[in-house]
């Protein structure tokens, strides 16, 4: 999720904004200390425009 981030050039406070979320919660999920809700999933891959299964695998 970071490299796809990094990709459309938003920082962590950016991709939080659009998420609705707080940029601690994106951190977490980045560091892999937070797994997301199927609903935040499907809202991160909607607004990184990538199937859930790309974003995120076992």
């Amino acid at each position: 999720m970071k490299a796809l981030r990094i990709d459309k050039g938003w920082s962590q406070s950016e991709l939080a904004a659009r998420l609705s979320v707080s940029r601690q919660t994106v951190n977490a999920i980045e560091n892999e200390r937070y797994d997301p809700s199927l609903p935040l999933a499907f809202a991160i891959a909607r607004v990184l425009e990538r199937r859930i299964e790309d974003i995120f695998e076992e």
